[in-house]
């Protein structure tokens, strides 16, 4: 088990592969520990970084960690980076981690090659979006109120997925102990610099998916028109997009047979 500090927190954190460094960004309430087989395929082309966000499973939870932001995860990823000597990185983001890796690239352009953003969805781009977010964030102060924090997890994943016992006892466990950080990231909000988009000059792919909840995929495709020199693709299935399906790993191949040409 590999641990770095940085920016203040200690983070849980996997290597795989060898060469330019792809850092794999999860989305809220999630963790590491879903992109292991996604991290096996990427490192046949990179160096892959894995790793918990702040207050996820792994990786230490400030106390009291009762708010987080989008800066604060992509200052812990910078660091992340720097401390591991993985600059500039591909970062490919799913939901959260991918508006986590999107600000760090506005703010730190020198830190990131390319971006893949898997449904992120900033807010201030699509109304639809907007309302959904804060609707959730009404519904988890309630189910919080009335049945305590541990409940978050269940409630997200119920509203975006549709499903909870269903799933693996060992999925469940994961999202019932980052119930706090959700919900943290869940009152921070899920903002950035919108001013910027038109500006992002990096090879980036956005990518939506066919059966994710509308007001998600509202969302990216609003980012998508934002972002003028972004490739966009559509996918099948929901918002738990494969971080190495077919469109992804060619955008990476294709950064990276870019950068050797350069």
């Amino acid at each position: 088990m590999a641990y770095v500090t940085a920016n203040g927190v200690r983070l849980y954190y996997e290597e795989r592969g060898s060469g330019t460094p792809i850092l794999c960004l999860h989305g809220a309430g999630s963790s590491a520990v879903f992109w292991e087989d996604a991290a096996e395929k990427l490192s046949e082309l990179g160096r892959v970084i894995t790793y918990d966000r702040r207050g996820s499973w792994r990786s230490d939870r400030p106390e009291p960690y009762e708010i987080t932001s989008v800066q604060e995860h992509g200052d812990d990823a910078r660091e992340l980076l720097r401390e591991l000597y993985a600059e500039p990185a591909i970062l490919i983001g799913r939901s959260y981690g991918g508006t986590v890796g999107l600000d760090l690239a506005l703010r730190h352009p020198d830190s990131v090659l390319a971006l893949a953003l898997l449904e992120a969805g900033p807010m201030g781009l699509s109304p639809e979006y907007d309302k959904w977010f804060t609707s959730i964030g009404a519904t988890l102060e309630r189910a919080v109120a009335e049945r305590g924090v541990d409940v978050v997890g269940e409630v997200v994943l119920r509203e975006v997925f549709g499903a909870w016992e269903e799933l693996p006892e060992a999925w469940r466990d994961i999202f019932t102990a980052n119930s706090p950080a959700l919900l943290a990231e869940v009152r921070g909000g899920e903002r950035t610099d919108n001013a910027q988009l038109g500006e992002l000059r990096m090879p980036t792919l956005v990518v939506t998916a066919e059966d994710s909840p509308e007001p998600i995929r509202r969302g990216s495709e609003a980012l998508a028109r934002a972002l003028p020199q972004a490739r966009k693709t559509h996918v099948g299935g929901g918002h738990a997009i494969d971080p190495a399906g077919p469109e992804v790993l060619v955008f990476v191949e294709e950064v990276l047979a870019a950068t050797v040409r350069a």
